[in-house]
C-alpha cells in the first residue's frame, strides 16, 4: 500500500477556526456572550411581567405570548450553548469536537418556532368560535414592551445572521416575536375602538403564517446541513473542476463536502496522480485555495498513484 498516501492539511490554525465566514467573526465566538446575556435577561424578565398581567387582565393572548416568549429564552440558551460547545476541543470519541451542535441548535430553533406557531394557530382557531372580552389597554401596554424587548434582542444578532444559521435561528426567533407583539398591539388598539374581539385571533393567524414563511428556509437549511449536504454557498462541481485542473492529477473521485458546524466546512477527496506524490508545498497551495475560494476549512486529501490496472474501490459508488 506504499502508493496509497494519506495527506491532510496540517497547517490549520485551530485558534482561528470559527470566523472565516465573515469579517465580523474575527473576535471568535466570545463576541456573542453579551448579546446572549442581554437577550436572555430581558426576555426572562418580560415573561414574568407578561404572565402576571395576562393572568390578571384575563387575556389569553398575553398568556399565550408569555408561553411563546419562554420558548424564546430556551431558543437563545440553545444557540448560546451550541456556540460554547463548538469551542470545546475534540476528544478521542468526538474527533471533530462538538461543532455540529450549532447545526442541531439551528434545527431545533426552527422546530421550536414551528411548534410555537402551530399552538398559536390552534388557539386562534379555537378563539374564533368563542370570542372573549379582552382588556385591550393592558394588552396594548404589555405587548408594546414586548416589541421593544424582542426588537432589541433581534438587533443584537442582526449583523451576523447571514453568516451563521445558528445565529440566524436566534435572530428569527426574536424578530418573529417582535412581529407577534406588534400584531397584538394593532389588534388591541382596533378592539379598543371597535370591540371587534374576533380581530385578536385573526391577526394571530396572519402573523403565524408570516412566521412560517420566514422560518421555512432556516428549517430547510438546518435539515440539509444535519444530513451532511453540501452547504448552499459552495458549488461542488466548481470544487471538482478545480481539483481536476491541478497539475499531474488524472482523476478526482470520492469527493465529499459537508458542514462541520454552521461556520466551517470539511472536504475529503481521492486524487489520482501521475507522479509518486504531491509535495507538501503543493498540498499547502491546494488547501489554501480551497479555503480562500470555496470557504472549505478542513480538507483531507488521499493521494493514489496512477496505474493502468488500479481502480480505487470507492470510485464507482460516488456521484462526484
Amino acid at each position: 500500500m506504499s502508493d496509497h498516501q494519506h495527506h491532510h492539511n496540517c497547517n490549520h490554525d485551530h485558534s482561528s477556526k470559527k470566523h472565516t465566514h465573515s469579517h465580523g467573526h474575527h473576535h471568535g465566538p466570545k463576541n456573542y456572550n453579551s448579546a446572549f446575556v442581554i437577550g436572555i435577561s430581558l426576555n426572562t424578565i418580560f415573561v414574568i411581567i407578561e404572565a402576571f398581567y395576562g393572568y390578571f387582565s384575563n387575556s389569553l393572548a398575553l398568556m399565550a405570548d408569555a408561553g411563546h416568549n419562554l420558548s424564546d429564552v430556551a431558543g437563545l440558551l440553545l444557540a448560546w450553548g451550541a456556540i460554547w460547545l463548538a469551542t470545546k476541543k475534540p476528544t478521542s470519541n468526538y474527533t471533530f469536537g462538538f461543532r455540529k451542535s450549532s447545526i442541531l441548535s439551528a434545527l431545533f430553533n426552527a422546530i421550536f418556532l414551528m411548534i410555537a406557531v402551530g399552538i398559536i394557530i390552534w388557539e386562534a382557531l379555537h378563539r374564533l368560535w368563542i370570542t372573549s372580552l379582552v382588556d385591550s389597554k393592558t394588552v396594548i401596554i404589555v405587548a408594546s414592551i414586548g416589541i421593544v424587548i424582542n426588537a432589541l434582542t433581534a438587533i443584537l444578532f442582526f449583523k451576523d445572521k447571514d453568516d451563521d444559521i445558528n445565529i440566524k435561528g436566534a435572530y428569527l426567533h426574536m424578530a418573529a416575536d417582535a412581529l407577534i407583539s406588534a400584531g397584538v398591539v394593532i389588534s388591541g388598539v382596533i378592539i379598543s375602538y371597535t370591540s371587534w374581539n374576533w380581530l385578536d385571533p385573526v391577526v394571530s393567524i396572519i402573523i403565524s403564517l408570516i412566521i412560517i414563511y420566514m422560518t421555512w428556509d432556516l428549517l430547510k437549511n438546518s435539515m440539509r446541513l444535519s444530513m451532511d449536504a453540501v452547504p448552499l454557498d459552495i458549488d461542488p462541481f466548481a470544487v471538482k473542476k478545480y481539483l481536476e485542473s491541478i497539475e499531474d492529477v488524472t482523476d478526482v473521485h470520492d469527493l465529499h463536502i459537508w458542514a462541520m458546524s454552521t461556520t466551517e466546512t470539511a472536504l475529503s477527496v481521492h486524487l489520482t496522480v501521475r507522479k509518486h506524490s504531491l509535495e507538501n508545498t503543493k498540498l499547502v497551495r491546494i488547501t489554501t485555495h480551497l479555503k480562500d475560494k470555496f470557504k472549505i476549512h478542513h480538507p483531507t486529501i488521499q493521494v493514489e498513484l496512477y496505474e493502468e490496472n488500479f481502480e480505487c474501490h470507492l470510485k464507482p459508488e460516488n456521484v462526484l
